[in-house]
């Protein structure tokens, strides 16, 4: 496959470079067969790989649902709660295997101001409330509208996200407020080397495991048998803990309170669908199968709704642990059972060896997350595809890394859009002929809407033209009311300058738009 992508990388190279997620580790991917998802047969080796797969995603999501929960001001428990819920129920009922979702950062820089003005309680409420927003979203049907974000702006939010991954990385070579020195620099350094080297190399020799998973334990063996002294994931937060519990959020069922919590579950909601969506559209592509993203929608809001009432963040897709479970080669929904399954194992039991592994091997996994997640692509085919294309990618990435992805990808959107409609309105152009009778014949190609109805106008000489004019609308679309309007106003000033303008060959949905606007057309 990847030497077809290489072959293909041509003008249309923008929408092959979403591809470019380190296709090579991909090669066990599945192939379409009549447009649905492929179901893998339960055989020893598929569940071996998704087992594998799901234990190396546990390992890359305690970092950071510990960091975002940290974020916004939270007990770390709560991240993990969360990761535990919302991982295990959207890989059991949602739309798309193989795709992880846990407590995102995206929701909890959305949440932090909530947190730090209400307080925990608030929060809860919030994620219940943003959860049934997510499900009344997919029962509608709304899924689709993944279909409208252009591929530029994918490419910019998936660079935007590498981008952030591998930022929000280098918090862990600082102490404190502080950036370490010396020693535990060299240190640090040299152990993130020693991961990212593994993750590299160790599938040039077998696939048997997942490289990622080789490299946490390895690394995490040699410092534990040198003593060597560097900070582990105990350093960021204990995360010892008991079963997550039900519990109503205690606050005042009010319309006061709904006018608190409203506006960030509506925010909460929208973020955490838009990447979600996104996320498995690039799944859906590396993996060449097909997800269903209505029923990953109810499913994610249900799996918040259940994550508020025990006590957990609210969360969404994770681009950087799907690449990880996918790359580890997790295709199904079993890995991310177990990766979900794990994360509460490591709370009740296992949290005292959990948090002896050096942040050093996380983080080097997450930097090579980053480096495969990055679409390289996108770079090389500047000078093969249209320069707008090439500003949308810059302008979404840049806004993903600055702001957030939420408003990254509504800005994307629209310069995408006026960008689409300033080239549809410059490509609007005549053929003028005149006829043997002495009458004028205009014959249009395009298509007619709001942004070319001026051009439109601008085409005709209602002054100088004859007095019969035709207008063959054979290869013109009328597509809105301006159209509409911008007809009305030709036959006008046709009128007014005592000429007669005669319209021709009109499609049977521009005679209906006509008609019930009450504009007459011969």
């Amino acid at each position: 496959m990847c030497q077809r992508i290489a072959g293909s990388m041509s003008d249309n190279s923008v929408i092959s470079a979403t591809l470019f997620i380190r296709c090579t580790l991909f090669s066990n991917s599945a192939a379409v067969h009549g447009g649905r998802s492929v179901r893998y047969a339960m055989k020893p080796i598929r569940l071996r790989a998704d087992v594998l797969a799901g234990l190396t995603t546990s390992f890359a999501l305690l970092p950071e649902c510990i960091a975002f929960a940290l974020v916004a001001h939270l007990n770390p428990l709560m991240g993990l709660y969360g990761a535990f819920i919302i991982c295990t129920l959207t890989a059991l009922f949602g739309g798309r295997p193989g795709m992880v979702s846990g407590a995102a950062g995206s929701m909890a820089v959305v949440i932090v101001a909530l947190v730090v003005q209400h307080g925990v309680q608030y929060l809860l409420a919030t994620v219940l409330l943003g959860g049934l927003i997510m499900m009344v979203f997919g029962l509608l049907r709304l899924g689709k509208l993944v279909r409208m974000v252009p591929h530029p702006v994918m490419l910019g939010f998936v660079n935007g996200l590498a981008i952030i991954i591998a930022m929000a990385q280098l918090e862990h070579f600082k102490n404190g407020e502080d950036w370490l020195s010396g020693t535990p620099l060299y240190l640090m350094t040299g152990l993130v080397a020693l991961t990212m080297a593994i993750v590299y190399i160790l599938p040039r020799l077998t696939r048997a495991v997942p490289p990622a998973l080789v490299a946490i334990l390895g690394v995490g063996l040699l410092v534990y048998l040198f003593g060597l002294p560097t900070r582990t994931l105990g350093d960021m937060a204990h995360i010892a803990g008991g079963l997550p519990t039900f519990a109503l959020p205690d606050i005042p069922w009010n319309m006061q309170t709904l006018g608190i919590i409203a506006p960030y579950a509506i925010l909460m909601a929208l973020v955490g669908l838009l990447e979600t969506l996104l996320t498995l559209n690039l799944t859906d592509e590396i993996t060449e199968t097909r997800g269903y993203p209505d029923r990953e929608c109810v499913a994610l809001g249900a799996a918040n709704m259940v994550s508020g009432a025990f006590g957990g963040m609210g969360g969404c897709a994770m681009i950087g642990q799907t690449v990880i479970n996918l790359s580890s080669g997790g295709r199904g929904r079993l890995s991310g059972i177990v990766a979900g399954v794990l994360i509460l194992l490591f709370i009740l039991f296992l949290s005292p060896l959990i948090e002896r592994i050096p942040l050093a091997a996380l983080v080097g996994v997450m930097f090579v997350v980053s480096q495969q997640t990055f679409a390289w692509a996108s770079l090389r085919v500047v000078n093969k595809v249209p320069l707008n294309d090439v500003l949308v990618i810059i302008a979404v990435t840049t806004i993903t890394v600055f702001t957030d992805l939420a408003t990254a990808v509504l800005c994307g959107i629209i310069i995408a859009a006026l960008n689409f409609a300033w080239q549809q309105a410059r490509e609007l152009y005549a053929d003028e002929h005149l006829e043997a009778d002495g009458s004028k014949l205009y014959r249009l190609h395009g298509t007619l809407f709001f942004a070319s109805t001026t051009p439109f106008l601008n085409r005709f000489d209602p002054a100088n033209d004859p007095a019969r004019v035709t207008l063959d609308c054979q290869h013109l679309s009328f597509v809105d009311y301006s159209a509409i309007a911008a007809l009305k106003t030709l036959r006008e000033r046709y009128a007014k300058a005592g000429k007669h303008l005669q319209v021709f060959h009109l499609s049977e949905r521009c005679k209906k738009l006509l008609k019930r606007a009450g504009v007459d057309h011969d």
